[in-house]
């Protein structure tokens, strides 16, 4: 029984690749080896399928050439079982006897491609195994990006010219070429991963993978799993080999969501990383680099669950390196205009609904609200105003109730203090709160034009001119 590996200066563009070699035959084994290597891939070597077996069941593989035709265990049997053991992983078959049956078998089992040996064997699996590297690369960015699209769907991109956060952008174009590690503080819906993702995008790692990770939504096994990977047998369910998100990130950033939530030893391995840059698959004995960048949020006060004793004081100054505050919307109101509007034309699009303003009594009461659930909550209550208007202009009774406790005199000038720090289209405003009185005496009146009118003290060819004007009913 031979087991070997063999490492050699990593290449550039796959230096994390792992290629196991199973072949009866030592001169096949030495060549491919010693190709591979040049080529800067890690190289393990097995003289049959059961000793390429039991490797696969203890070590990370990344592709699996096996031939077919071998005592003991098959290259057929092996590929079925590896793809019990690690279901991602790539093979590569090869054999002297090419027949159509076991060209197909092979292909069936989940061989990504099939190669008859000869005196260019060596060199046609040289292109063969970079192209499938390349290949899962692609597939595993493409997972990642319609990961990303469906969270980032949340708010299309960072909205905001108040001056909390004019400083906040300024500090993401500051730090966002380092790699230092930053912790990103603020309470729920302030959009802190959305904070993560302009650092990563405005970073040198932009074209290599985001990947975001919840703390507080996974057991402590599931967490671990999903963090660092794990080895089949390691827990009960772990019927295969697994990938862990640390991998995944390779050369990107990891975005670790509530932090505050992660549990003792979850945090132990997590300091590791950041202190060693390596990493072990849970059940596993091999060390694994991580070239990633972490960024960290949480909405607790971290400071006070290490003087408590819930959160390692070691891992907090790790994470700790820039502290980033992202500001409730309560702090920032001359941004709710701006929000508000970029919601309404996102959700009536999504919608297809001619919904294009928002009344000046309907922002004031945007403007002047609390927010405690910020950013979210605000996203929520415009969508709920689009799917509940009937006109072109959203009013004050699409709104939310805990926002719509307003009174039906006309406005005061203490109205005024709403006024946005980036200014706004008076025309505009005034057309609406024209069109709410409007649309307001109408209901009052029962939907009779004539004494609508009266009510607003105007007559009836006005009153035509303007529900005409408004498209009111």
């Amino acid at each position: 029984m031979t087991i070997e590996l063999q490492k050699s200066p990593p290449k550039t563009t796959e230096a994390a690749a792992r290629v196991l070699v199973v072949d009866d035959e030592r001169s096949m084994r030495e060549l491919l080896s010693i190709v591979l290597r040049r080529d800067g891939y890690e190289v393990l070597i097995a003289e049959d399928g059961a000793t390429g077996l039991e490797l696969l069941k203890r070590e990370r593989v990344d592709i699996l050439i096996t031939d077919l035709r071998m005592p003991q265990m098959n290259g057929v049997d092996l590929l079925r079982e590896a793809k019990r053991i690690a279901p991602d992983i790539v093979s590569i078959v090869m054999t002297a006897f090419a027949t159509t049956e076991t060209a197909v078998e092979a292909l069936r089992l989940g061989a990504a491609d099939y190669v008859t040996k000869s005196k260019d064997t060596a060199a046609e699996l040289r292109v063969r195994v970079s192209r499938e590297l390349e290949r899962r690369r692609l597939q595993q960015e493409n997972v990642l990006l319609k990961r990303a699209l469906k969270t980032s769907n949340q708010f299309s991109n960072i909205i905001g010219n108040s001056s909390p956060m004019v400083a906040l952008f300024q500090l993401i174009e500051t730090i966002a070429a380092t790699n230092s590690t930053v912790l990103i503080t603020g309470e729920s819906g302030t959009g802190k991963e959305l904070i993560a993702r302009a650092i990563h995008v405005n970073s040198p790692r932009r074209e290599r993978p985001f990947v975001a990770v919840n703390c507080g939504a996974l057991s402590e096994t599931l967490l671990d799993s999903e963090l660092f990977g794990h080895m089949r047998g390691s827990f009960t369910g772990a019927d295969s080999n697994k990938k862990g998100l640390i991998e995944v990130a390779e050369k990107g950033t990891i975005f670790l969501d509530e932090i505050g939530e992660m549990s003792p030893v979850v945090q132990v391995k997590l300091l590791r990383v950041l202190q060693e840059r390596k990493f072990r698959r849970l059940g596993g004995t091999e060390e694994i680099d991580a070239d990633i960048r972490i960024l960290a949020a949480t909405n607790r006060d971290l400071t006070k669950m290490v003087a408590e004793g819930s959160f390692r004081e070691d891992l907090f100054y790790r994470i700790n390196v820039i502290p980033m505050r992202v500001p409730p919307l309560r702090e920032r109101q001359g941004d709710i205009p701006l929000l508000a509007e970029h919601f309404m034309a996102r959700f009536a699009e999504q919608m297809r609904k001619p919904v294009s303003a928002i009344s000046g009594g309907a922002m004031a009461l945007l403007t002047q609200y609390g927010w405690p659930g910020n950013i979210r909550e605000l996203e929520n209550a415009i969508e709920r105003a689009v799917a509940l208007e009937r006109t072109p202009t959203i009013l004050p009774d699409s709104l939310p109730e805990q926002l719509n406790n307003r009174v039906t005199e006309a406005p005061t000038a203490s109205q005024a203090e709403a006024f946005p720090d980036a200014g706004f289209d008076l025309e505009r405003h005034v057309q609406g709160i024209e069109r709410e009185y409007i649309a307001e005496a109408l209901r009052r009146a029962g939907g009779v034009k004539v004494k609508a009118a009266e009510l607003l003290g105007m007559s009836f060819r006005s009153f035509r001119y303007y529900t005409k004007k408004y498209n009111l009913k």
